[in-house]
């Protein structure tokens, strides 16, 4: 004879949002490179636009770069901690529990 368990609902997996949130910032950069690249007259706008760029330029849009990779981050990081708290606070995860067995 076999033993009898109860069966009880189990949490759905945690979303992956940091996950989603990088894979949206690179694919719309991607996007955006790909838009630049596709036209031959966008090509030579982009091409004229970095040979004209300034030392002071290419330095802040480093540091534009910096910032922006660092407030996705600390929003990623943001987002992280209100999940942890979230599923810190919600009741505990239901398991199978076998039931005794029968003497």
């Amino acid at each position: 004879m076999s033993t009898p368990t109860i069966i009880e609902p189990a949490t759905p997996p945690r979303t992956r949002w940091a996950a989603i949130i990088w894979g949206l910032l690179f694919s719309s950069v991607a996007a955006s490179a790909l838009w630049m690249l596709a036209d031959d007259d966008r090509r030579e706008t982009l091409a004229d636009g970095l040979l004209a760029l300034t030392p002071t330029t290419v330095n802040m849009i480093v540091v534009l770069t910096i910032g922006v990779l660092l407030l996705v981050g600390g929003a990623v990081g943001l987002i992280r901690r209100a999940q942890r708290t979230l599923a810190a606070t919600a009741p505990a995860p239901l398991h199978e529990v076998p039931e005794p067995l029968a003497e």
